[in-house]
């Protein structure tokens, strides 16, 4: 594996590679890697012959600038786990070397980026969109890989790469949970014992309503989930949403798709989760 930090010497070598007509996967990360990430970065290896692993805290996605200084950051512990697990390249630029200059490019995924996150994050999806465009035109990948948990960046990335017309094929790879069920997220490091106790409740919550949901209106699972956050200590709901799989819109009554999802967001503490469950796939 090696550690790269500028754009001209990764190209350089995945030049190499591509002469070759080896396939390359992309694995974008803001680093505080954990086992969801080595998920992602398996499922590549297996795909392609050259794995890029890019480790970025992209600061135009933050809307919040107490949030992006706390993000966590350990590139040591990050190359670690990626030579660990079979990365071929961890990219990790400077800021100055994505943004040389201001990017001043808007992107449009209404209706997609107008709901839930979109909603309650002004601007962060224009901020994925630039760096995830930035690090397609740069590595030029085969594949991309994206978790699950990040469900509405997904879909809006896929609709990005279909609006912008790249031909890179884009996988959705499911959400990776500790043996008690709380989603793997970079965010969880910031949690105190007790707070990780706390936030456990979100999960325990999420697959309760779907089991719930089982002889009960869509209305009333909504309300089951929302009362049953309000009732735990320690925990504030931002938004609970039960949407489309694909077009991201709200849902009435179960029959109105064949794959529907219920998105959330709550605050533990002062530390914001995201979580999703799937209440019909097809």
């Amino acid at each position: 594996m090696k550690l790269i930090r500028t754009i001209k010497e990764l190209q350089a070598e995945l030049d190499t590679y591509k002469k070759q007509g080896k396939k390359v996967g992309l694995v974008p990360t803001m680093g505080a890697l954990h086992a969801g990430h080595a998920s992602l970065v398996k499922r590549c290896i297996v795909d392609n012959d050259v794995t890029v692993v890019s480790v970025f805290v992209n600061p135009t996605q933050f809307n919040d600038k107490n949030d992006l200084a706390k993000y966590p950051r350990d590139l040591d512990a990050d190359c670690r786990l990626l030579e660990e697990v079979g990365a071929t390249f961890v990219f990790a630029p400077a800021v100055e070397e994505m943004y040389p200059k201001p990017d001043t490019r808007q992107f449009n995924f209404a209706p997609l980026d107008t709901i839930m996150e979109g909603a309650f994050r002004p601007g962060h999806f224009n901020g994925v969109a630039q760096i995830v465009t930035k690090l397609f035109d740069v590595v030029q990948p085969d594949n991309a890989y994206f978790g699950e948990k990040d469900f509405q960046q997904l879909a809006i990335i896929r609709a990005m790469v279909k609006q912008l017309g790249y031909t890179l094929h884009i996988v959705g790879c499911p959400i990776v949970r500790e043996a008690d069920g709380l989603a793997l997220s970079s965010r969880n490091a910031r949690l105190s014992d007790k707070e990780r106790n706390v936030a456990l409740n979100i999960s325990r919550i999420l697959f309760e309503s779907r089991t719930f949901a089982v002889g009960h209106s869509l209305k009333d699972t909504v309300k089951f989930v929302e009362d049953s956050i309000a009732a735990v200590e320690g925990l504030r709901l931002e938004y609970f949403q039960v949407v489309d799989g694909d077009t991201l819109q709200s849902v009435e009554n179960w029959e109105d798709s064949d794959y529907i999802v219920g998105c959330i967001a709550v605050f533990c503490g002062d530390v914001r989760l995201i979580d999703n469950i799937k209440y019909k796939e097809n």
